[in-house]
């Protein structure tokens, strides 16, 4: 197999043409104390060997790398993706590029994406933990302790001064979950993720509240633990609810998938969706709006939360690592679609705020 060509660098152009790096360096740039002639010449040559100059380097000597670091835990579903395309519009517009990397919902990779962003002398890190990251928080201590800005979005660790981005998920939950009391449900079961994520513990939390708040029952065995956030999971989360006697009249999923999940059992059993179950998820996925599904949904606001967690991320840059501001947090936005809309009962009324 051939060889790699090496690289020409800038001494090899300086060799060359028996000049000093520096001087090369300064030709390249333009700056007006070489000679048009020297410029001339250190150009014709640069394109001649297809020299590339170490932007890396130059922005370094800068002080700034212009370049930020993005982990998300996976890129499925269409609200990580929609995160990544907001961050990259929002630095690009700032001047700077930014590197991804995925942790698929694993601990390790994550540690490792870290450690290569900071060999990479990225200006700064934004992050969203995967789901094993947990009580292993070293990695996430080192970029504080290097002096990495970073900033949290939506999975937010419990560790001291994080700058972070989230959803008020417990307020999204919370509407939700009224909007189904306020057409008329009274069993209302809950497909449930992680609890040692915070979105979804906020979401068990909004949702029991909204119950509470409504006088209505909540009995653990109307809350389904999903191993995973997947249609499959959605499914088995349905069969289970539909065997309790009586069976929920409405399910308030913690995500889109499993609620797809679910609405697809639903139907097989011969429910009419939304007259006799009626379904409410968080994360309006781009598949809620088909019209074999049309599910009411609370939105996770990605764009905004990708806009927001760069403008964060510049805003420490700026102001230095003494810079600790208060979370920003989104207000949810409801999207009420047919598979909720069944007739209120009369005696079916709202309840307090949360």
């Amino acid at each position: 197999m051939q060889a790699l060509k090496r690289k020409v660098s800038l001494a090899d152009l300086a060799q060359q043409l028996q000049l000093s790096p520096s001087t090369v360096s300064r030709a390249l740039a333009g700056q007006k104390d070489i000679s048009q002639t020297t410029q001339a010449r250190v150009r014709q040559l640069a394109e001649q060997l297809s020299y590339l100059p170490n932007g890396l380097a130059a922005s370094l000597r800068r002080g700034r790398s212009r370049t930020l670091g993005l982990v998300v835990p996976h890129l499925n579903g269409g609200f990580y993706p929609a995160v990544v395309t907001s961050v990259e519009r929002a630095a690009s517009a700032a001047g700077y590029h930014v590197v991804m990397c995925q942790s698929h919902e694993d601990v390790c990779r994550e540690q490792r994406s870290i450690s290569t962003l900071l060999a990479a002398q990225v200006d700064g890190i934004i992050l969203s933990v995967s789901t094993t990251t947990q009580a292993e928080t070293h990695h996430l201590e080192q970029v504080r302790q290097q002096g990495t800005p970073m900033v949290f979005f939506n999975r937010v660790p419990d560790l001291p001064q994080t700058k972070a981005v989230v959803l008020d998920d417990f307020s999204g939950a919370y509407q939700a979950v009224t909007h189904l009391i306020e057409k008329g449900c009274e069993r209302i079961a809950h497909l449930a993720g992680h609890q040692h994520l915070t979105p979804n513990r906020n979401r068990y939390l909004g949702y029991q509240q909204a119950l509470r708040a409504h006088g209505l029952p909540a009995p653990p065995e109307w809350v389904y633990a999903l191993a995973a956030p997947s249609l499959a999971e959605g499914r088995a989360g349905m069969r289970h609810l539909l065997a309790l006697a009586p069976a929920p009249d409405a399910v308030f999923s913690v995500g889109a998938y499993p609620a797809a999940g679910a609405l697809e059992v639903a139907q097989a059993a011969g429910l009419r969706v939304p007259h006799d179950l009626a379904l409410a998820c968080v994360s309006d996925e781009p598949f809620t709006s088909l019209q074999q599904l049309n599910l009411t949904t609370v939105n996770q606001r990605a764009e905004p939360m990708g806009e927001a967690a760069v403008r964060l991320l510049l805003q420490a840059l700026e102001h230095g690592p003494g810079y600790h501001p208060p979370h920003v947090v989104l207000a949810p936005e409801l999207c009420v679609r047919a598979s909720s809309l069944r007739a209120a009962r009369p005696e079916a009324a709202a309840g307090p705020a949360p």
